[in-house]
């Protein structure tokens, strides 16, 4: 072979190889998938539902307690304005705007706050009439967190200040309640389109497990119930169910799972009750909230480092916009400093440990997208305007992976 042949086969052929490893680079990083943002919907801001009502008899929802929060306690600091006015969120035209503003803003998942009291669903119209029903549903995806917790006063402003703590409906079901409550989920909401799977399995995130667990009886037949709901999930034509849990600081070591016995019995409990991932609601259910919000960030990191070597399910990590609970009580512990540039820390934080963790689903979850009583929100209000949406739209839309 001649020397010019020689070097113009060699180029050939190297030309060959780097666009061989540049198609499988490129490949690689078209295989990535998006972040799924998903922020939890507080249900509540609806203007159709009549059991609403003895808790927010002006026929509005909690914007109740948000807009007349100065006549309540005149002059206090708290003083927030929806830029979006008090909307009917179970109004599908509403919930479309909304839809919108979420997916532009690089919010693609909702997880609707689900109730279930008295024998019947509550709170179920912003997701039946409002998000179902919106011209662009197909846009996001959605799933639902179980949120079996007692009904107190705290949502009745004019009852709450008595501190009197009695139970209007507890979130305790029976078997034959769980199995309702199941069935209906899967047939009515698992099924459709736009419920969130992680391969192909459904999501369902419960709240309260000691609720759940008191309510069946205990641990043992929890285990029963949730394997049983996990078949009838199969029986439907799933692969299987993702059982989510909500993690709180409150110790998950249950009867017979004593510590002197057992390594480490939070993840043998978590393991026996059959979890496959788990997320939190809120930072105020494991962090001291009355601080500093890139105070609170610091000790976020350690509970997630904490959980990565405690826990074999998958966790998501999850980011709050902040807490005050005093449109409700007109007291509260307080995030200081929460602005949409540190809650940008925050998703990057966030970001950061799901780039970390690869072989799981980029799913990040935030509270909230209303939760306006807790002051934890992603809406657009009369103090930083867009600012959180913008945030989020910074970090997982304008910055590609």
């Amino acid at each position: 072979m001649k020397g010019n042949q020689y070097l113009k086969l060699l180029f050939l052929t190297c030309n060959l190889l780097l666009t061989n490893i540049t198609f499988a680079q490129t490949k690689t990083a078209a295989t990535k998938r998006p972040y799924d943002v998903a922020a939890f919907l507080y249900p509540a801001y609806a203007s159709d539902d009549p059991r609403l009502r003895p808790f927010w008899p002006a026929g509005n929802g909690e914007w109740e307690t948000v807009l007349n929060m100065q006549e309540r306690f005149p002059g206090h600091y708290w003083n927030r304005k929806p830029l979006w006015g008090p909307v009917n969120e179970a109004d599908p035209a509403v919930m479309s705007m909304e839809i919108n503003q979420a997916v532009t803003h690089g919010v693609n998942v909702f997880i609707f706050d689900w109730y279930w009291y008295d024998g019947r669903p509550f709170m179920e119209t912003t997701l039946d009439n409002g998000f179902l029903k919106a011209d662009n549903k197909d846009q996001m995806k959605f799933y639902l967190m179980w949120a079996n917790h007692d009904v107190v006063n705290t949502w009745d402003t004019r009852l709450n200040k008595y501190n009197e703590n009695n139970v209007i409906w507890t979130g305790k079901v029976s078997r034959a309640e769980f199995e309702k409550i199941c069935k209906r989920n899967i047939e009515k909401y698992f099924k459709l389109p736009q419920y969130y799977k992680i391969d192909g399995k459904p999501v369902f995130m419960i709240y309260d497990m000691p609720q759940l667990i008191e309510g069946l009886g205990g641990v043992e037949q929890a285990e029963d119930a949730l394997k049983w709901f996990k078949s009838e999930t199969k029986k439907a034509g799933f692969p299987g169910l993702e059982l989510q849990l909500t993690m709180w600081s409150i110790n998950m070591n249950h009867s017979g799972f004593d510590g002197s016995k057992t390594q480490n019995p939070e993840n043998a409990f978590v393991k026996k009750l059959g979890f496959t991932s788990a997320t939190h609601y809120q930072f105020c259910h494991f962090a001291n909230v009355n601080d500093d919000y890139l105070n609170i960030l610091e000790g976020v990191k350690k509970e997630w480092a904490r959980i990565d070597t405690t826990f074999e399910f998958v966790y998501y990590p999850h980011i709050s916009v902040g807490w005050d609970n005093s449109p409700r009580t007109g007291k509260s512990a307080v995030v200081r400093n929460n602005t949409p540039e540190n809650f940008e820390k925050g998703l990057r934080m966030a970001k950061a440990y799901a780039d970390a963790h690869p072989k799981q689903t980029p799913l990040i979850t935030i509270n909230s997208w209303n939760e306006w009583t807790e002051t934890s929100y992603l809406q657009p209000d009369n103090v930083f305007g867009y600012g959180y949406l913008n945030a989020v739209k910074k970090v997982f839309v304008d910055e590609k992976r």
